[in-house]
């Protein structure tokens, strides 16, 4: 019979990075709230994990991260110069981000790596499964991940990780898994995990994307793990202590995802995404894309 596992409540989000590779937009500006189209990436993150049942969320900050704090507090000044114009749209706009969720904040102080910034989480979440998601991945609402994430993890107990096929030559990017195939065609057995391998090393080409269940034991592990690859504590190497031995803290199972994802963590990708989702908004999509094949045309011609 299958077995019941504790209801997850809780989100966990670092956004604790430097954003460097965005550098100079990053130097004042943290790299979550650089626009995708008219939202701070971020707010999608948060969307996400309202959207999947979780209003509870904790979001790991470091130096110069106020405006996200900022962004989801009440601004009463611009509310009240809204109201006054009766621009209802934009009010009702400014004050979703407000109304989302619960949000709390703690700082990651050192940049020392995911696992240490999820590690920051653990006085927070207590006991409790609990989810991560990270920022630079977005995912679109069409495709519930991190819904499936959580009823796997409700039956299977322990921990689930989202994983995505990728080119052998682009595994060196990425977190990558060793598996064992189960009865549910996008569910996984994880038996290992490596941080961004060499190709030849790979065990799979499955890549690990943003987004974790995780059972609470990691975070006593994460508690002795040392820093591995980059000097970092890479949750990673947490992640594969709970798949050999799964009498602490139970197995690690992976839904492989063939969703759309949104990568904004590198510049191209990020031109990208914005490219994809204005595309598809209803306001913006049929004037942008009579705009978007006029000007490819325009450059084919010219080649």
């Amino acid at each position: 019979m299958t077995q019941s596992h504790p209801r997850i409540s809780k989100a966990v989000i670092p956004a604790a990075g430097l954003g460097t590779r965005f550098l100079p937009a990053t130097k004042a500006t943290p790299k979550e709230m650089l626009p995708v189209v008219d939202k701070p990436a971020i707010q999608y993150v948060v969307e996400e994990a309202v959207s999947a049942g979780l209003d509870d969320v904790l979001m790991i900050t470091g130096r110069n991260k106020r405006p996200l704090e900022d962004h989801f507090d009440r601004n009463y000044e611009l509310e009240s110069a809204l109201q006054k114009k009766g621009d209802a749209g934009r009010l009702a706009k400014v004050q979703e981000s407000s109304d989302l969720a619960t949000m709390h904040y703690v700082r990651q102080g050192d940049p020392r790596g995911l696992g240490h910034a999820v590690l920051c989480a653990a006085p927070h979440v207590g006991h409790e499964p609990f989810a991560v998601l990270l920022g630079d991945d977005l995912i679109d609402p069409r495709d519930p991940l991190l819904q499936r994430m959580i009823e796997v993890q409700e039956r299977h107990g322990g921990s689930v990780i989202a994983l995505m096929e990728v080119a052998p030559e682009q595994i060196h990017l990425y977190g990558c898994a060793a598996v064992e195939a189960t009865a549910e065609g996008d569910v996984v057995k994880v038996t290992g995990l490596v941080e961004k391998p060499d190709p030849a090393d790979a065990p799979s080409n499955y890549a690990i994307i943003g987004r974790y269940v995780l059972d609470p034991h990691i975070f006593d592990i994460l508690r002795k793990t040392e820093p591995g690859r980059g000097g970092e504590i890479q949750l990673t190497d947490a992640l594969q202590q709970l798949a050999q031995d799964e009498k602490v803290g139970g197995p690690v199972h992976g839904v492989v995802f063939k969703g759309r994802r949104y990568d904004t963590g590198d510049r191209g990708d990020y031109l990208r995404a914005i490219v994809r989702l204005a595309c598809e908004r209803e306001d913006l999509g049929p004037d942008f894309r009579t705009w978007l094949r006029s000007y490819v045309a325009e450059e084919m011609q010219q080649r």
